[in-house]
Formats: structure tokens, sequence, C-alpha cells
């Protein structure tokens, strides 16, 4: 059996991000990293179930989810990092509007522009975190 390594990647990316908000980031890290795994849950259970066109529609409706989720937690907490993860999620739900709107099959520019946007995220939480874990560590010298 044929096992591509991208995917197995992406979701050690993705726990061990996550697993790195829930120990060492605040709230908003955890909010937000408890949404990315509800949505990559989400999106993997989606394309594991539904034919091609509904699939499309419903991760539209998944990335305009994710969207409202992360504006909520920028409203709540008011994070530099958050502003970065609510345009990357923009530019997703952009992206799957494109390809629906002209009736576009994903191709490898699709994959290569979902999978860096993944990553972006990803890269914002870490942000998040790493700064959190400094405000601690600067409370705590005092």
């Amino acid at each position: 059996m044929h096992v591509q390594l991208a995917p197995f990647l992406g979701w050690a990316a993705t726990f061990l991000v996550c697993g790195l908000a829930w120990t060492k980031g605040g709230p908003a890290e955890r909010w937000g990293s408890a949404i990315i795994l509800i949505g990559a849950v989400a999106a993997g259970l989606i394309q594991m179930l539904l034919p091609a066109r509904p699939e499309t529609i419903a991760l539209l409706l998944l990335e305009g989810l994710y969207s409202l989720a992360f504006l909520g937690l920028a409203l709540r907490y008011a994070s530099p990092w958050l502003g970065g993860a609510m345009i990357l999620q923009a530019i997703q739900f952009g992206l799957h509007a494109y390809y629906i709107v002209g009736e576009r099959a994903h191709d490898r520019g699709f994959y290569l522009i979902n999978n860096l946007n993944s990553i972006g995220v990803l890269i914002c939480i870490l942000f998040g975190i790493f700064a959190t874990w400094r405000k601690r560590g600067r409370v705590a010298a005092r």
C-alpha cells in the first residue's frame, strides 16, 4: 500500500501545534486550536463521505464557519495572530469560491494554496503561543 507523506505531515503538524497551544498557550490559542482541530476533522469527514459537488459546497460552508469562529475570537481577544489567521481564512474561503464559481476541478494550484494557507494558520497560532509564553515569562520574572 502506497502512503503519501504530505497528509501525514499535515496532521502531525496540526496535532503538534494544537497540543502546544493547550499546554503553553493562553485562552485565545486554545480556542484557536480547538477551531483548527474541529475543522480538520470535519473537512476529513466531508471529503470521505460526500460526492464531489456537495463536497465542494460543504467545504466552502466549513471555511465560512472557520472565518466566523476566528472573527469571534478576534473580537473577544484582540490578538495580532488572530488578524493573520482571519486574513488567511478569508483567502481560503475565496479560493474555494473561485473554484466553485469557475467550475474548475481541484488542481495542483488549489492544493498548493490550500496547504500553504493551512500552514500559515498554524504559524499564526504558533506566534500566539510564543507571545503568551513570553508574556508569562516576563510576569514571572517580576
